[in-house]
């Protein structure tokens, strides 16, 4: 019995079925001796065609079949280059139809821009108000200095109390302390021998600052006024007209619009307006003063009486000097006709020092003229002893 071989991979695709290809023969020159035609085999083929298809094509040359071949390559050269000109076309056509979108999108983007500017110019612009007002004093404040100081926090909703500053030298700290309470105004109580209060205002932290000399200070307390107004309310600051005559009382009113102004974004702010703080010009002093707003209903009719009482605190501001930057820096007007304290105190010491030495000179001219004026010994004197 014959040893089976193993079968390889070349053996198991042999086995595979194929599809048999067709199989075309052509004789294009004498046949066999055999044949009785005596010119030409027939058509062989293994599957089944038209009769006249396969007469056509065993009766074809060589030099037809490829002349045939050769145009059939052509016609699909020119179908592949037909192909590529419509996708050419239809690109071209897509880039006219963006190149449109893209027009009528401009066109629309400006029709857009122009309905914003026009509602721009329509609309008010608000700027936003981002002014914090940092509130200190110095060591050896009064209790009279101290509570107007919490009269002006109370009256200032947007402003924030620090702790007492213990150099008065250095006031350049200033500044750093406003930057890390996130305040650009700064007001600053400087207390001179436990009497004398000097007022610093700043723009924080490049100026300008003014520095003004407090008098006449009274608080809510000591005044007890009967006008009040919600604490946390904005403000309506009212300046005097003399304001705008000279160019340091148009600083000052700037100055005191940033600090004294209640912005719209504070936290603490409450959204009502109650009362007014006035600023007056008079004998070269600035006098505070604060009303409440009443407003009454007139009978019979839908009108409202408004009327103003007085809250408090007031005082009044004498200016000294004006700097260009903050705390410091040089001077941009300096009041000639101010006069400090200490001065006046002096004067009055010396006023009182020439009344005592008027007296003096009164009882020496007294004591001199009784010397002179002495009457002569009476003889008779000690007669009717």
């Amino acid at each position: 019995m014959a040893s089976r071989s193993k079968r390889t991979r070349d053996d198991e695709a042999d086995a595979t079925p194929r599809k048999r290809a067709e199989i075309v023969s052509v004789d294009l020159g004498g046949g066999n001796s055999g044949d009785e035609s005596g010119g030409m085999d027939d058509f062989d083929s293994s599957d089944d065609g038209s009769d006249n298809e396969m007469h056509a094509l065993a009766n074809m040359g060589r030099k037809e079949l490829l002349m045939r071949a050769q145009a059939s390559s052509m016609e699909s050269d020119e179908d592949q280059e037909e192909g590529e000109e419509d996708v050419e076309g239809e690109d071209d056509d897509d880039e006219e139809i963006d190149e449109d979108d893209i027009d009528a999108e401009m066109v629309e983007g400006e029709s857009e821009e122009e309905e914003e500017e026009e509602e721009e110019e329509v609309k008010p612009v608000f700027k936003r108000n981002r002014q914090r007002v940092l509130l200190l004093s110095s060591r050896g404040i009064t209790h009279r200095h101290r509570h107007m100081l919490n009269d002006l926090q109370a009256l200032m909703p947007h402003s924030k109390k620090d702790a007492k500053l213990d150099d008065k030298h250095k006031l350049h700290v200033l500044n750093e302390l406003a930057e890390l309470s996130n305040c650009n105004n700064c007001i600053y109580f400087e207390i001179r021998k436990h009497t004398d209060c000097y007022l610093w205002m700043s723009k924080t932290p490049n100026g300008p600052s003014v520095k003004f000399h407090v008098q006449n200070v009274h608080t809510m307390d000591e005044l007890r006024m009967t006008g009040n107004c919600l604490k946390g309310s904005r403000p309506i600051l009212s300046f005097d007209k003399n304001f705008d005559l000279q160019p340091h009382y148009q600083l000052l009113k700037e100055m005191f619009t940033q600090t004294f102004g209640s912005p719209r974004t504070s936290r603490k702010l409450k959204p009502f307006i109650d009362h007014v703080l006035s600023f007056s010009i008079a004998d070269g002093k600035i006098w505070f003063r604060n009303y409440q707003i009443i407003e009454k209903p007139i009978e019979k009719t839908k009108e409202k009486e408004i009327s103003l009482i007085e809250i408090g605190p007031r005082f009044v501001l004498n200016i000294m000097r004006i700097f260009d930057g903050s705390f410091g820096g040089s001077t941009l007007f300096e009041n000639k006709d101010f006069v400090g304290p200490n001065q006046i105190r002096r004067a009055k010491r010396v006023e009182l020092s020439d009344e005592y030495k008027r007296r003096v000179e009164a009882g020496k001219k007294r004591e001199e003229k009784i010397r002179n004026n002495q009457l002569p010994e009476d003889p008779l004197a000690d007669v009717f002893k």
